[in-house]
């Protein structure tokens, strides 16, 4: 399961996996992204929160996380990883090649930093 929440104020969707990540997981988070990108045009930023990144439950799910990424990096920013997971650093390296946002991966217990790294730009 993902849960999605849109920080209107700031423009900030921060998606927090709880288990391992399925690809209904991403439709629904398309849902609710898509129309707040529809509205104001843009996300000024993505946070990944997890203190472990939990996987996906089937290569079809990780399929579909990867074309959530592609249908999406254009319209962000910035995208945080605030995780201990070794996952976070293997990603904003990974990540970087591909996405257009600029990454930076945070220690879990800092998302307030996120944010507020998020914002700099906004």
């Amino acid at each position: 399961m993902l849960k999605i929440t849109i920080d209107e104020k700031d423009a900030i969707a921060i998606l927090e996996p709880d288990g391992r990540l399925e690809k209904e997981d991403f439709d629904e988070a398309a849902k609710v992204i898509d129309p707040f990108i529809e509205k104001h045009g843009k996300l000024n930023g993505v946070i990944i929160s997890t203190e472990s990144f939990p996987g996906w439950t089937s290569f079809s799910a990780m399929g579909r996380h990867f074309k959530f990424i592609k249908n999406h990096h254009k319209k962000i920013k910035r995208l945080a990883f605030v995780t201990d997971s070794l996952i976070g650093d293997i990603a904003e390296d990974f990540t970087g090649h591909f996405v257009e946002a600029e990454i930076r991966t945070f220690p879990f217990e800092e998302m307030g930093d996120a944010k507020s790294w998020i914002l700099e730009k906004a």
